[in-house]
């Protein structure tokens, strides 16, 4: 018995040998192509930024969440709620132009605080994101959306007015911190 065990651990130490040097052979034998150099180098150079640049951590209060709270309330028939909601900062105002792809003025808006993103959320979708292999891990456990719904929204935008109106749009838009005017230009064209 001692003579099988014997040849049983010279041959887990012979695999263990030769796996470490299939993968010394391996680790060896990767050379840098220039793209694995310039992903190194845009890294290092992202990382350099990031620390001389870090991300604010003394904003005390986000905009973008307040409206996501305050659309919660009225896309779920609480109007009142949303527009008695308290807002603890002074809201900017901000001035939108609502467009069609050909340039068409749908409608100008004085906004209440600022735009935001339909697909911006008080809450994650899942648990967690685990990526592998190419497929995404069938044991993620999604998380519905504080109306109890899942899946996602359109591709878009979503203000309030200053007289507490809400608008979603889809299309294409100008917005910024100066009012502006936007005349409706006039597409023509001749057939020839």
């Amino acid at each position: 018995m001692k003579k099988y065990i014997s040849r049983f651990m010279v041959c887990i130490a012979m695999v263990v040998t030769l796996a470490i040097i299939i993968f010394s052979f391996c680790a060896c034998s990767v050379e840098a192509d220039g793209s694995s150099y310039d992903a190194t180098n845009t890294k290092a150079a992202a990382d350099r930024l990031q620390t001389n640049q870090p991300t604010p951590t003394d904003i005390d209060y986000s905009l973008e969440r307040y409206n996501l709270i305050r659309r919660a309330y009225w896309v779920n028939g609480q109007r009142e709620k949303a527009n008695a909601l308290p807002c603890e900062i002074a809201k900017p105002l901000g001035y939108v132009v609502l467009m069609t792809e050909s340039g068409s003025v749908v409608g100008k808006f004085t906004v209440d605080g600022k735009v935001s993103s339909l697909n911006s959320f008080l809450t994650p979708d899942s648990e967690y994101y685990e990526y592998s292999a190419g497929e995404f891990s069938c044991r993620n456990n999604w998380i519905a959306d504080i109306d109890g719904s899942y899946g996602e929204n359109d591709n878009g935008i979503f203000f309030f007015t200053i007289d507490g109106k809400y608008v979603e749009w889809n299309g294409t838009y100008l917005y910024s911190d100066i009012p502006f005017e936007v005349d409706t230009p006039v597409v023509s064209f001749k057939e020839g």
